[in-house]
């Protein structure tokens, strides 16, 4: 079923999209080749450092963690769960990961290829036979690897489709059932480029992607994450959505850039992007929470594979195309992670999260933020490198 009109009219008015900032990763990632090795006076307090940048970029929160050796060795959260005041942030508060999902939604796929249920080289036309008629012909032998690194053919989504995106906000009912017409939508259209054929980020890639995961397990996509992800590592916080009840102020809250302040959002109807493109990115959880699945990772590119045997981690770690992304991390040889390191982060445009892999130092940086604003996105990067100056000094001359 879809919504009448004039209810989507309203309902699109404070909608966003789930993106890494644009060319964020180029940014965020690589500026520390300068940076400084000696650690500033106020190294031994993280908090400190976070309150510093959080107070000059006037934003509402700043939390992050470090991992080493699979452990949390340092975490922190400054600010407030909503607007100026009120009740503070703490370590152990949900925060919105947005396209940080992406990487899980990749994991959940290795999990059903091993169990036989997926294979790397299903096909869209294959999976959902039975919509072969509604589907483009031309996507019908795009792969699930296509789609986990953004070489489908479907076009960049960085900016919403305004034609589009009106039909998948409109959506209403079961969500498996919403997730097969999304599929019907979306590739219903001439694909942007020959599939296979160049990179495009895309947010619906994903979201098809989760959607194969339900057609061939008849469940949907979040029970599969709770069952097969979160509770196998002990996320106990993760969940989809914003996080938080809007009765009480339980949880931090995003928020929308009004001019020169941060103005709270309740969660509800119209605090995230729609539901049936989670597999994009709409998961939440604790910074310590997230570093468990942190740690899956990084325990994996050091030669410690659990939950999945090294052949998926070595699938789901690879650049099949040569583009420096795959599978839901943006990957890249980088002077302070003494070798490749892999990241990812993500907005809706009311919360920023960002999460990097140094393997070769056994180290994992994960920061978020309540806003998805300008200053939001500055402090998190500043936060990236004083973390980087702490924690991934680099060892080459």
């Amino acid at each position: 079923m879809r919504k009448p009109w004039f209810a989507l009219i309203a309902s699109l008015l404070p909608t966003f999209f789930m993106h890494p900032m644009a060319g964020a990763h180029a940014i965020t990632i690589k500026p520390d080749e300068k940076q400084t090795t000696t650690a500033p006076a106020d190294a031994n307090d993280l908090s400190i450092a976070l309150e510093k940048i959080r107070s000059r970029q006037g934003i509402p929160a700043l939390a992050a963690a470090v991992l080493r050796d699979g452990q949390v060795i340092d975490i922190t959260a400054v600010g407030f769960r909503a607007g100026k005041k009120g009740p503070r942030v703490t370590p152990d508060d949900r925060f919105h990961l947005g396209s940080c999902t992406k990487s899980m939604t990749a994991t959940l796929c290795a999990i059903l290829v091993e169990q036989g249920k997926l294979k790397w080289d299903s096909t869209i036309g294959g999976v959902f036979s039975s919509l072969k008629d509604k589907i483009n012909p031309k996507f019908h032998p795009v792969t699930l690897e296509q789609l986990l690194c953004h070489r489908s053919g479907l076009p960049d989504d960085h900016v919403p489709d305004l034609i589009l995106f009106p039909q998948i906000m409109s959506l209403q009912g079961d969500m498996q059932l919403q997730r097969r017409e999304l599929v019907s939508i979306v590739l219903s259209r001439e694909p942007a480029t020959p599939p296979g054929s160049a990179y495009a980020y895309s947010n619906y890639g994903f979201a098809i992607a989760g959607a194969m995961c339900e057609a061939v397990m008849a469940e949907p996509y979040e029970v599969l994450m709770k069952k097969h992800l979160f509770e196998p590592l002990g996320m106990s916080s993760a969940g989809f959505g914003a996080p938080g009840s809007a009765n009480k102020i339980d949880q931090p809250r995003g928020h929308n850039k009004l001019i020169t302040w941060h103005s709270p959002v309740k969660p509800g109807p119209g605090s995230d992007n729609p539901a049936v493109i989670g597999p994009a990115g709409t998961a939440h959880a604790s910074l310590g929470d997230w570093a468990k699945y942190a740690a899956l990772h990084l325990d994996a590119l050091r030669g410690k594979p659990r939950l999945l045997n090294k052949a998926s981690f070595d699938r789901l770690h690879s650049d099949p195309f040569k583009q420096e992304y795959g599978f839901g991390w943006i990957q890249a040889d980088r002077v302070w992670a003494d070798g490749k390191m892999f990241a990812h982060d993500g907005s809706n445009g009311r919360w920023y999260a960002m999460v990097i892999l140094a393997p070769k130092k056994n180290t994992a940086l994960l920061v978020a933020t309540n806003a998805g604003s300008e200053p939001a996105v500055k402090a998190c990067q500043r936060t990236i490198q004083k973390l980087q100056a702490l924690y991934l000094k680099s060892s080459s001359p």
